[in-house]
């Protein structure tokens, strides 16, 4: 049986002047899967994040999670219904530990504001629930760590584990390997194959490296000027002809 879309975008349209950056674009997500979102530089990954997370409003069209119209709501709104999205640049605290980052995006969540003369200490929960986060992106051993500190790639495990703090049913990943060292690109894929291997979440991401792509998806998108050409499974993406002539030049399957 064919579940309800958790996202579904329908005819999403966005223009910047005379420019179609999104053009009547018809997507559905499935609940608990790993959706990718490929196409070339300009082709509107991000924009149609943007337009998901509530970042952009659209000229015309919609966006529904969970059959809810939620085209006019605003980024808090769609975060507090389980919408979290992540950015190329990190976005943490940087003079903060590691374990602050994670535990006041705890507190956000949980709806516990700053009381100033109440020290960390008298959040224990919090704070265990936070270094287990940590555990499950690999940096509960830099805790103590002030965020700027950190390098990139542990940066972008932090960003990981502040989106999963605030407990959203979607994750919306955008290029989370961005300017990461080799090295450091095997630990990103081993986290976000472990959020998946819990099905709990469901996952659109846009990345360029597509061995990863390849790896980790249950189905890809792939964009071309505004519009997808092709949504299909990872073997049918790579054996399309539309995508290598339009987009990837028959190199796909080599990368």
């Amino acid at each position: 049986m064919t579940r309800a879309p958790v996202i579904e975008t329908r005819d999403l349209t966005i223009c910047f002047g005379g420019h179609v950056a999104v053009n009547c674009l018809n997507l559905a997500v499935e609940p608990f899967c790993l959706k990718s979102i490929i196409g070339p530089n300009g082709a509107g990954k991000t924009t149609l994040f943007n337009l998901i997370s509530g970042q952009y409003g659209p000229t015309s069209g919609q966006v529904l999670f969970n059959g809810r119209d939620i085209t006019k709501m605003g980024v808090a709104r769609r975060t507090n219904l389980g919408i979290g999205r992540s950015f190329q640049l990190t976005n943490i605290f940087p003079s903060l530990t590691v374990l602050e980052n994670v535990r006041l995006a705890l507190q956000a969540r949980e709806k516990i504001g700053m009381v100033f003369w109440r020290h960390y200490t008298a959040y224990p929960k919090l704070e265990e629930k936070a270094y287990d986060l940590l555990k499950q992106v690999l940096l509960d051993d830099k805790y103590r760590v002030e965020a700027c500190l950190l390098t990139h790639g542990e940066q972008r495990k932090l960003e990981i584990a502040i989106l999963l703090a605030l407990d959203p049913e979607v994750l919306l990943l955008d290029e989370p390997t961005a300017g990461m060292s080799l090295e450091d690109v095997p630990a990103i894929l081993d986290i976000i194959q472990e959020i998946k291997s819990l099905k709990n979440r469901t996952i659109l991401l846009v990345e360029h490296k597509f061995d990863m792509i390849m790896a980790l998806s249950d189905s890809i998108a792939v964009l071309q000027e505004g519009r997808i050409i092709c949504d299909d499974t990872p073997a049918a993406v790579s054996n399309n002809e539309k995508v290598l002539e339009a987009y990837l030049g028959g190199g796909i399957k080599n990368e």
